[in-house]
């Protein structure tokens, strides 16, 4: 398989994404794609495929879960960090570093949100980092009144459903260079998880229309669901910390109390909150949502469970 072949392939994909009309594409995606190959080539080009099927490692739980549906019925990728270790948390063991090395590919989201892989990734040949790309749909972070900070990235991308759903064709790609024998499953494995998580989006959009209430206000631990409001027709009116590990400040506990849209509130967090903290926040239901969805076995469950839970603490 030549480079200019690799190339053309991922020039493709990012391009069929633009077509979708929800993606931007542009010169420096590619090149930064055509750099990222080229070295991780270069670099792996005295080795020959064997029998078995090449390694392609990648960061992450979410990263996991949508490289499992590109891989259903071939072998996975292998996972670098446990499940509730997004990136934020977490170490990576000596074992960890040596299947980065032996592993043809290893796909990252990148610094913004595993900056504990950067010591080990920043550098290394075969590593891609997906937020090198500018094929996804981004939103910068915001502060705990839901205002947005300039110059940032909210890194937690993949809740997007067209995110996802373009991750996994890129995933789809990386694999199939990995391991050509398995193109054609991977193609029909990415097709077939953006059918299904298109028809979960769809069925949550009709009974959004059909609600009585057009927006869904609601607070969050702090700020991790911003990805999938707009499938959900959510709005954040207030976070209670900049970190779930964080506890809130009772002047923004004030704050929140003071500015509650609605009399009972619903609280999204990644974790159980303290019984004390709900009742300086009374009337209010709470629902827990791992962002990196490490409580479910696939992604669209993960995701469609989310959303049902969600719709459930805010009716």
């Amino acid at each position: 398989m030549t480079y200019t072949f690799v190339i053309q392939q991922c020039y493709l994909t990012i391009k069929e994404l633009t077509m979708n009309a929800v993606f931007t594409y542009s010169v420096r995606s590619l090149i930064t794609l055509q750099r990222l190959l080229m070295t991780g080539l270069i670099v792996l080009g005295s080795f020959t495929l064997n029998a078995q099927a090449a390694t392609v490692s990648v960061s992450n739980y979410p990263l996991f879960l949508l490289s499992e549906a590109v891989t259903e019925g071939a072998p996975s990728a292998n996972r670098l960090l446990q499940a509730g270790e997004v990136g934020h948390h977490g170490s990576i063991s000596p074992g960890d570093i040596k299947a980065i090395k032996d592993s043809k590919f290893v796909v990252w989201f990148g610094e913004p949100l595993e900056n504990n892989l950067a010591a080990s990734l920043k550098t290394a040949p075969n590593a891609i980092a997906l937020f090198e790309f500018d094929a996804f749909n981004r939103h910068p972070l915001r502060d705990v009144k839901g205002d947005a900070i300039t110059g940032t990235l909210d890194p937690h991308i993949w809740l997007d459903p067209e995110n996802a759903k373009a991750i996994t064709r890129a995933l789809a790609v990386i694999h199939s260079h990995a391991n050509p024998q398995y193109k054609d499953l991977y193609q029909a494995n990415a097709k077939k998880f953006a059918q299904q998580l298109d028809k979960e989006v769809t069925a949550f959009e009709k009974s959004s229309i059909q609600s009585a209430s057009k927006t869904r206000p609601y607070w969050a631990y702090h700020d991790a669901y911003q990805y999938i409001e707009n499938s959900l027709h959510l709005t954040l009116v207030g976070s209670l910390s900049v970190d779930h590990h964080l506890s809130p400040k009772a002047s923004q506990l004030r704050w929140l109390n003071e500015q509650r849209p609605a009399k009972q509130m619903c609280l999204i967090s990644p974790s159980e909150p303290a019984k004390g903290l709900l009742a300086k926040l009374q009337p209010v239901k709470s629902t827990v949502q791992p962002e990196d969805m490490s409580s479910s076995d696939d992604f669209i469950s993960g995701w469609q469970n989310m959303a049902k839970q969600i719709y459930q603490c805010i009716s």
